[in-house]
């Protein structure tokens, strides 16, 4: 489910429709990224500077972006389903909304700046998020 929000009433459809394709685009290569061991897919997908920031123990949490790609392996899938909550886009900046399930573990809740420039939409920061899930039972 995709929830998207238009701010900018005098966009032209083409436009809008053009933006937002580019940002699913963008997000949907975070999330195969990830699951399917494709940095290369992070890589087009953040700008190169980026960080990603979470609260753990009450204490805010900074790791760097080159840190977190390269610790996904190239060909490793993981159990990870990802969906495109919400994106909401006002002319050259959109902010976006993504859950990431691992099945009998957590899920994620990813919230994603992403800013266009030099003719391209990027994500510039991450923050996210998660919870623990119930273990299902094995009968």
């Amino acid at each position: 489910m995709i929830k998207i929000l238009e701010t900018n009433s005098k966009s032209t459809n083409a436009f809008a429709l053009s933006d937002l394709e580019q940002i699913t685009e963008i997000l949907l290569d975070y999330i195969e990224g990830t699951a399917n061991g494709q940095p290369e897919r992070l890589r087009k997908a953040f700008d190169p500077n980026f960080n990603l920031y979470t609260v753990a123990k009450d204490t805010l949490w900074i790791r760097s972006g080159e840190q977190y790609i390269s610790n996904i392996k190239t060909g490793e899938k993981t159990n990870r389903i990802g969906s495109i909550v919400s994106i909401d886009i006002e002319k050259d900046t959109a902010i976006a909304k993504a859950e990431i399930v691992i099945p009998n573990q957590r899920i994620f809740t990813d919230y994603f700046l992403i800013l266009k420039y030099q003719g391209n939409w990027k994500i510039v920061h991450k923050s996210y998020s998660w919870r623990e899930l119930p273990k299902t039972e094995k009968t």
